[in-house]
Parts: structure tokens; C-alpha cells; sequence
């Protein structure tokens, strides 16, 4: 077996990704580089889950809060970022650990992503305006008699890919789930790719007691702050999982209780649905379905046999 140039750690959300990058990168004198779409933005911390001050100092992790909301982070934006933490690593003795559940992202970096064209500014004016006027459901509707590929993986209700993706298909007359079906250049590196694969129930469980910590660590402090700027809905860095149910709950539109329960169900959906891309998407090295505490000893062992 050939020794990886970059490990890759993935998995769904709250399944213990970034506990085991951590281990591994102080065991292999790594960098831990975020591949996580929500933790590339810099408001929201606790809600996205992002390293504390300590586990910042214990090793270098990059990517993580380097983008303010309104930015637009794509697969080819995030690839070009991610390469070049890569050869940062590589010229600094150091081993890239790639550490995240934006599969789509990974699949760019490992695998090619074609190019997609841009769109005139007009044209998106136009596609935002039909989304108001049409509503999410009418437009979803539309948007899936032309490219059901892509609708099958949104999530309803989520403005700005829903009207990436007509947008693209006005611009273009191809749908946007087959240009991201096309591969461009692919990468000159060799990876191991590592997915964590807990047991459903203990997931669901893990998923409800973080957002419960994230609770008790002041995430509605964090949230109301950036409530209280009134910023535009269609900031990507607002789909932030749990963002959209507290904004709600400050509206006065539901109660606390309600919006925990919202988002825990929400991101429970979006494990699943991760779960199911990553085992049929992504190219896979080995699969960890034990309880994480046994996680490392299992990592480290797959990867010594990688380098005899």
C-alpha cells in the first residue's frame, strides 16, 4: 500500500470528526483544515461546532472562521482554498488532515469539479425575484421538472441553492446537478479517506446532547447578536444548522423549547441524508462503525499498514 499524502476524516454531523482529526494530527505532527461549508464562516462558533482556543493551540487548524456570512463559499472556491493549505502543510513537514461533512466539497478536491459558468447579475436578480413571487414550494416544483437530481439533495426551503441551480439552469440550459457530475482536473495527491459511521440511534442521541451544550455555552448570546443586525436572509452563512429555528424563536414567532426541537430534527434529517451521499459518493478507505472512544486505535492502525 502507498503511503497517503493527505488524510481525510469525515462523516455526519456530530459523529466525532473533529475529536479524532484532533487526535491524529498531534500523533502525526498534522494540520487539521476545515471541510465543512458552516465552519468556513466566522460568526457563529458554538453553533457550528468550530475548535476552541485550546485545541487551536494544541495543533494548526485552518479554514475555520475566515469568511464573513454574505460571502458565497462554493465546492471550486473551497478547493482552491483547501489546495493551498495543502502545499502550506507539505512545505512545513506537516501532515494536511482534511477534516469535515461537506462531501461535495471533498468530492471537488479529490475527484475534479467541473467549472460552472457564471451567471449574469441580472439573471440571479430575476431567479430571486421568482423565488418570492412563486414561493419555495412552487419554485422547488419547477426547479425539479428539469434537474430532479439536485432537488433530491435540498433540503426544502433552502433559498439560495434552489435558485443556484435554476439559475444555472436559465444560463446554461444544463442542469446544475450535471455539471457537478462532470469532472475537471483532479488532484496530484493520494488520500486516505476515513468515515465515521456511528450507530444510527447513538447519533440521534449525540446530535440532541450538542445542541444542549451549545445552549448551556452561550449560543443564543452568539445567534442574538447576529440577530440584532438584521442581516440579509440570503447570507449563506445563515443556514447554519439551528440558526434559522433561534432566529424564529427571537422573532417571537415560536418559543425556545420549540426551535431546539426544530433544529435537532433538522440536523438529524441532514446526518441522514449525509450518511447516504458519503457511502455511494465518496471513495472510502476505511469505514469506523464502533463507538468513537475506539475510533483512533483503529485510524492508526489502518494507516501503519499504509506505510510498511
Amino acid at each position: 500500500m502507498v503511503k497517503p499524502d493527505v488524510l481525510v476524516v469525515t462523516g455526519p454531523t456530530a459523529s466525532g470528526k473533529s475529536a479524532l482529526a484532533l487526535a491524529l494530527a498531534e500523533r502525526r505532527r498534522g494540520t487539521v483544515i476545515n471541510a465543512d461549508a458552516m465552519q468556513t464562516y466566522d460568526a457563529f462558533p458554538i453553533l457550528t461546532a468550530q475548535p476552541s482556543a485550546a485545541e487551536r493551540e494544541s495543533v494548526p487548524h485552518r479554514l475555520y472562521g475566515v469568511l464573513p456570512l454574505h460571502e458565497t463559499l462554493s465546492a471550486a472556491r473551497w478547493r482552491r482554498l483547501a489546495e493551498a493549505e495543502i502545499e502550506r502543510c507539505r512545505e512545513e513537514g506537516r501532515v494536511p488532515i482534511l477534516c469535515g461533512g461537506s462531501g461535495l466539497y471533498l468530492r471537488a478536491l479529490m475527484q475534479g469539479l467541473s467549472e460552472i459558468p457564471n451567471v449574469p447579475a441580472a439573471l440571479r436578480a430575476e431567479v430571486n425575484d421568482d423565488w418570492t413571487r412563486l414561493g419555495p414550494d412552487a419554485f422547488r416544483a419547477r426547479l425539479a421538472q428539469h434537474d430532479p437530481g439536485i432537488v433530491a439533495r435540498l433540503k426544502p426551503g433552502d433559498r439560495q441553492r434552489h435558485v443556484r441551480a435554476w439559475e444555472i439552469w436559465l444560463g446554461t440550459g444544463r442542469p446544475l446537478s450535471s455539471w457537478q457530475e462532470s469532472k475537471g482536473s483532479t488532484s496530484p495527491w493520494r488520500f486516505a479517506t476515513v468515515l465515521l459511521a456511528p450507530e444510527r440511534a447513538w447519533l440521534r442521541d449525540r446530535i440532541a446532547a450538542r445542541f444542549d451544550a451549545m445552549l448551556t455555552a452561550g449560543v443564543l448570546g452568539e445567534a442574538r447578536s447576529v440577530f440584532d443586525r438584521k442581516p440579509d436572509p440570503t447570507w449563506p452563512g445563515l443556514k447554519a444548522h439551528g440558526a434559522p429555528e433561534l432566529f424564529r424563536h427571537f422573532g417571537g414567532e415560536i418559543a425556545l423549547k420549540e426551535a431546539r426541537r426544530i433544529a435537532i430534527d433538522h440536523t438529524r434529517q441532514y446526518a441522514k441524508r449525509q450518511m447516504t451521499w458519503f457511502r455511494h459518493q465518496l471513495p472510502l478507505d476505511i469505514v469506523v462503525e464502533v463507538p468513537t472512544n475506539r475510533a483512533l486505535e483503529l485510524v492508526e492502525k489502518f494507516l501503519d499498514k499504509m506505510e510498511v
